[in-house]
């Protein structure tokens, strides 16, 4: 039985790979900034989190068997949604460049903060093992 246990990083790993996700659909988003009809889309963050804690605030419990308190699941993953436009364009595209170039800044500091974490949480396992 390992003494670490098999979430180490807490929910970090998981809003990691929504962070990716998020900038992915926001990049596509601005490479379409100029196409007529594209609607942009975004992952609701709040969403995927309460999805992936069973919206009661809660984390589900990591066991090391079936047999044991609870059963955990990987949460889904978010849907996409689309974004509501703040000013329509004339040929149906609801890209505004600068909505989303501050979502895309803001996307990046939320991903360096989660990844902040893991790093710190690695660097004191480090210490702990080497003292």
């Amino acid at each position: 039985m390992s003494l670490i246990p098999d979430n180490l990083f807490g929910i970090h790993t998981q809003a990691l790979e929504l962070w990716q996700r998020r900038t992915q659909v926001l990049a596509n988003n601005l490479a379409n900034v100029d196409t007529p009809g594209y609607l942009a889309r975004d992952v609701n963050f709040r969403k995927a989190l309460a999805s992936a804690n069973d919206g009661s605030g809660n984390l589900a419990l990591q066991t090391d068997a079936p047999s044991q308190i609870g059963d955990t699941t990987a949460p889904a993953a978010a849907p996409l949604a689309y974004r509501v436009p703040v000013q329509p364009s004339m040929d149906g595209n609801t890209v505004d460049a600068q909505v989303e170039q501050a979502a895309f800044a803001a996307n990046g500091v939320h991903y360096q903060a989660s990844l902040a974490f893991i790093t710190a949480q690695i660097h004191m396992l480090r210490t702990a093992i080497t003292g």
